[in-house]
């Protein structure tokens, strides 16, 4: 499976293509960052993200695009720089068909260090050690693609695992089932 992760951010934003499967070592394609001035206007700087990641679906043709969850936080100027450019990457890879997932930072963190408390720190040593690189990739934007693409790559598996038997027991249930009160 080739996934490219993308760390939305208006800035920098982080991407990373990791090729393989759960339980085999995974190899890096490509990492980088595309950057956009902070005193350029929305428009262009959003332009410029679309281009940079057209340009990267287009070099690496990924099966899947594993995009970073927005979350709350306390500065709505950044969760909302963070979510436009979020959607973006989005429109790229669905309006070439190509599947999108998205993963919360605690997920992925969890997924490539043990603890999804991890600082940027610890997710840049262990895409170090995962991918067996030479140092961490910098800026931590796009250590943080890469660990979204590994985090997608090792939960896909048992994701769909999940989805299937969701669909099996529901299959199972007429849809006109009601649940009755068991006494005894």
């Amino acid at each position: 499976m080739r996934v490219l992760g993308v760390d939305p951010g208006l800035t920098r934003c982080g991407i990373g293509v990791v090729e393989g499967v759960a339980g085999r070592p995974l190899t890096m394609l490509g990492v980088g960052v595309v950057r956009t001035a902070a005193d350029t206007e929305i428009g262009p700087r959003l332009v410029a993200i679309e281009q940079g990641i057209e340009a990267w679906i287009d070099q690496h043709r990924p099966e899947l695009v594993a995009v970073e969850r927005v979350f709350a936080q306390h500065n709505v100027r950044t969760v909302m720089g963070t979510a436009q450019a979020s959607a973006v990457a989005m429109l790229c890879a669905s309006r070439r068909g190509i599947p999108v997932a998205l993963h919360t930072p605690s997920e992925v963190k969890a997924a490539v260090t043990g603890s999804g408390r991890a600082d940027k720190a610890q997710v840049g040593a262990m895409v170090t050690r995962l991918l067996r690189l030479d140092a961490p990739p910098k800026p931590a934007d796009a250590a943080d693609a890469l660990a979204l693409a590994i985090c997608h790559i090792w939960r896909a598996p048992v994701m769909n695992r999940l989805q299937l038997a969701h669909a099996a027991a529901r299959s199972r249930i007429p849809p006109t089932a009601s649940v009755r009160k068991v006494t005894r």
